[in-house]
């Protein structure tokens, strides 16, 4: 079942086209890494399918319902429908600083979803605990780690029960030795099927977990494919360069 379809996205802040007629597609229970230099467009487009940017030509639809057609947005109460149903974890956390743990995932439960407060404090306990940090509900941001902030912003996506999550470089802000406990959080929500796109750099980590990959540059898609084949044999020099350069670290 497709999920996500996107067809002649494209988007500038003034001269500067950032995104041009870019198409793709992501079926359920599909996980998606997107590769490419910086300044390609990438986060952009995240931000443009989670309705973060307005685009400026083209269409989104999400589990079949059209965010965007042919540049026409829906009206308000649908676009507040479908944009329930992604979830965006940023490169830089974004928790809420003076709130505890607790509250940063439970708040957004209450108010957005109207769930009861106990409801959400049970599931923010699950979350908690599927990303290892039930001893930290109490905590505040300023008392955790860069990755354990990290894992408190994936279980806050995940608490609003998306059925597509979004990922825009979750190990960029942090040091290498606290990037695993990020990616296992990942490589767990897809072995349960969890349907994702992926913006990373981690090479071997999007060979492992992908299914597909996508490699941007210049604002458009050049080339894709399974995500061994890809990584180990791409077809353009363009992609090949990019890889070359970033295995050498």
């Amino acid at each position: 079942m497709e999920i996500i379809k996107v067809e002649g996205l494209s988007k500038s802040f003034g001269k500067l086209q950032v995104l041009e007629n870019v198409s793709f597609n992501v079926n359920q229970g599909e996980v998606i890494a997107i590769l490419g230099p910086s300044g390609s467009g990438k986060s952009t487009l995240l931000r443009c399918v989670t309705h973060l940017e307005l685009v400026d030509k083209g269409s989104i639809s999400l589990t079949g319902m059209n965010m965007v057609k042919d540049g026409v947005y829906a009206h308000a109460e649908e676009l507040r429908k479908i944009c329930l149903k992604v979830g965006l974890v940023f490169q830089n956390f974004n928790l809420f600083p003076h709130f505890s743990v607790m509250r940063n995932i439970t708040e957004a439960q209450v108010h957005v979803l109207g769930r009861k407060k106990e409801d959400a404090a049970e599931r923010a306990r699950i979350l908690l605990e599927k990303t290892g940090l039930s001893d930290k509900a109490q905590s505040y941001p300023c008392e955790l780690s860069g990755g354990q902030q990290q894992r408190v912003s994936i279980a806050r996506a995940l608490a609003l029960d998306p059925e597509v999550l979004f990922f825009d470089e979750p190990t960029s802000a942090l040091d290498p030795e606290l990037t695993g406990d990020i990616l296992k959080v990942i490589r767990d929500l897809a072995s349960e099927m969890m349907t994702m796109v992926i913006v990373t750099h981690e090479i071997p980590f999007a060979r492992e977990v992908a299914d597909r990959v996508l490699f941007m540059d210049g604002g458009s898609f050049i080339e894709e494919g399974p995500a061994a084949e890809l990584i180990d044999a791409p077809r353009l020099e363009r992609t090949k360069a990019f890889l070359a350069r970033l295995k050498r670290g």
